[in-house]
């Protein structure tokens, strides 16, 4: 069979339609069966058809009191200067919480609101304990009326035989559970688990765990799709990887459609030569989409194949999960969660909308909805979304969102300031206790966000890596809390200071040291090139990586290009640019580059050489007003923390001892 190359960009609601209306000619396209469950079992699961109480809770009148159950018009003339005595047991009798009352009884007395009552032939004695209550005693003496029905818990005051308890399409909590076994029920009737298995294929994919060497993939997105499958109420299983082969994929899918209602095929969607999945899907069934106008995660296929689950002349549907893992994940959200909930008979799911501004300016593809990822804090009294990485291979990008902001098609993308809506993945209050950090990217503010989440659980640190002068006009903006920089003044060789002034004349500042950094050249391990200065940067076999404009190690690399003499368009990779210190470890490991200016601590964690040639100082520019919030608080205490100081220092290139002063104060 000749390879087609799909060629289509359905939009979202198109590509919906058609797949809404193969699983309704299927029959596919209502809630499941139910099935009984006990009710240990039932917790997260959705109700098939009503609960009605099947006894009245409580189903007798109880006490609700200790105390002594009477009859209310016995006591209706007492007072503190009208005593009245009631004999035990014919017209006072006592009671636990809970107890049943006598049949002639309508309310109850608190213990503590009588008095006992001896006579000659009583034999009573002075209790010491809760027990004495239950011997018999000559009377009991009240100083004030009761009510009918006072301290009572009548017969149905929770539910009364016959009473709806919960309706059908109901996920059950924990105190639904309670409810069910309280009006007389050991089990429910609850919708059965949509069955889904999930098939990752591909030659390269190896399991996690398994040492890697290039050109192999860790497979990980069966695990993550196959958790979002149970997370939103289905059964999930995971197939073992299946290599690029059109008849094996042929028969993984063939065989999970004989008992599944949901097939998960991932990778293997796009057009390139070993790329099966559509063909499968064509012969095996229909093929109702391939490629969807998403981003990411554009080429999606939705299909149907033959299937023998419930009825073996009904297909069930497939869907074609994108290899890159953000794709993958967001297909999830996508397609599968509203599949789902169908089956389950509830609504989709639906995160909370939270109105924001964006940060900065972002185009976006045309013809497509983008799905965004962006961090979120409260800076002030605005709420600010700031983008994260858009590569659909990023799943770190997915791990740090704090919410997705959907881009409509035909839309040009947003300028920043602009008001934009985001579906949050975590609660509101967690964006009220979430500082926001924009600037030039360090490990050591890695680990104090690390260290933040243990010392004060519940605050977060959202980092963004734009730069040191990035991070200053964030400041300015207000879209930022504090900002890493160091930023050196070519003209008066001081740290940070003179940019503060620049960037933030009209907004007071407090500098705070944070560490000093060696920077220097990462270079491969055994220094091959035998790079030792930047002066050899000029050499015809050096390749170097660079920082993006604006970041404090560009604006050093160039004030120390200037000195040289060096001209940077002389320099090979000089316009290759890199976000963070570790980027450019990355690609110097990876044999990209021969060389990049970075720290100390970078070229470790990848086991690369490092040159030192500069000492500088890495500060936190704060605004006052956040300085002296409660919110940086936590932040500001951990700086004079003996822990946190002492695992900075144990990583190569930083000096501590400063870390925590006042440098400046920029008013």
């Amino acid at each position: 069979m000749a390879r087609k190359v799909y060629l289509e960009d359905i939009p979202l609601d198109e590509a919906w339609r058609r797949l809404i209306a193969a699983l309704e000619a299927a029959s596919r396209w209502q809630p499941l069966p139910g099935e009984t469950v006990s009710l240990p079992d039932a917790l997260g699961r959705v109700t098939a058809e009503p609960v009605w109480a099947a006894t009245s809770a409580p189903h007798y009148h109880a006490s609700a009191m200790d105390g002594y159950a009477v009859r209310a018009r016995s006591a209706e003339t007492a007072a503190d200067t009208h005593p009245v005595q009631l004999a035990i047991p014919a017209e006072a009798h006592y009671v636990d919480t809970g107890d049943p009352l006598p049949s002639w009884a309508d309310a109850v007395i608190p213990i503590e609101n009588v008095q006992l009552v001896a006579t000659p032939n009583s034999k009573f004695q002075i209790p010491d304990s809760d027990s004495a209550f239950r011997i018999p005693h000559s009377a009991i003496e009240i100083r004030s009326s009761v009510a009918p029905w006072s301290h009572v818990r009548a017969m149905g005051e929770d539910m009364v035989a016959t009473e709806l308890v919960l309706p059908s399409n109901h996920t059950l909590r924990p105190v639904d559970l309670g409810a069910i076994a309280g009006c007389g029920h050991a089990s429910v009737k609850v919708r059965r688990r949509p069955r889904v298995a999930v098939i990752p294929t591909g030659t390269e994919l190896v399991p996690a765990g398994t040492p890697v060497k290039p050109g192999d993939i860790i497979e990980y997105n069966s695990l993550v799709l196959a958790a979002q499958v149970q997370t939103w109420g289905g059964a999930a299983a995971r197939w073992p990887i299946i290599p690029d082969d059109f008849e094996r994929i042929a028969g993984a899918v063939r065989e999970a459609a004989q008992t599944h209602d949901l097939i998960l095929l991932n990778a293997g969607s796009s057009a390139g030569s070993e790329d099966f999945s559509a063909r499968v899907v064509e012969t095996l069934g229909s093929l109702l989409v391939h490629g969807v106008a998403v981003r990411p995660g554009h080429p999606v296929i939705l299909g149907m194949i033959e299937s023998a689950v419930s009825n073996p002349q009904s297909p069930i549907p497939v869907i074609g999960v994108p290899g890159y893992p953000v794709s993958a994940a967001l297909t999830g959200e996508i397609f599968v969660e509203p599949i789902l909930s169908r089956w389950l008979g509830r609504a989709p799911l639906q995160a909370i909308a939270l109105p924001a501004q964006i940060s900065r300016k972002v185009a976006s593809p045309m013809g497509d909805d983008e799905y965004m990822r962006v961090t979120v804090g409260k800076v002030g009294d605005r709420v600010i979304a700031t983008p994260l990485s858009r590569g659909a291979g990023v799943i770190t990008s997915l791990v740090r969102a704090d919410g997705i902001v959907r881009i409509p098609r035909f839309s040009e993308g947003l300028q920043a300031g602009d008001a934009v809506t985001v579906r949050l993945y975590r609660a509101p209050g967690e964006i009220d206790r979430t500082l926001v950090a924009i600037g030039s990217h360090d490990l050591s503010l890695d680990l104090l966000g690390q260290f933040l989440a243990e010392r004060s659980p519940g605050t977060r640190l959202a980092s963004a890596n734009v730069g040191s002068l990035g991070g200053l006009i964030a400041l300015r903006r207000g879209e930022a809390h504090l900002a890493g920089t160091h930023l050196l003044d070519p003209d008066t060789g001081e740290y940070n200071v003179p940019y503060v002034r620049r960037y933030l004349p009209d907004t007071p500042t407090v500098l705070v040291a944070l560490v000093g950094r060696k920077q220097g050249l990462l270079v491969q391990p055994g220094n091959p090139r035998r790079v030792q200065t930047l002066a050899d940067l000029r050499r015809e076999d050096v390749t170097f990586v660079n920082r993006q404009r604006g970041a404090g190690t560009r604006v050093l690399l160039d004030f120390e290009l200037g000195k040289l003499g060096l001209i940077p368009e002389s320099i090979r990779g000089y316009d290759r640019e890199e976000y963070t210190h570790l980027a450019v470890a990355a690609a110097v490991a990876s044999g990209v580059a021969d060389c990049g200016l970075g720290i100390h601590s970078a070229a470790a964690a990848l086991g690369l050489d490092f040159v030192p040639l500069f000492d500088e100082r890495y500060e936190l520019a704060i605004p006052q007003q956040f300085y002296e919030s409660p919110l940086l608080q936590p932040l500001l205490a951990l700086l004079h923390d003996e822990d946190y100081r002492a695992a900075v220092a144990q990583m190569p290139g930083y000096d501590v001892r400063g870390m925590g002063t006042v440098v400046a104060r920029v008013l």
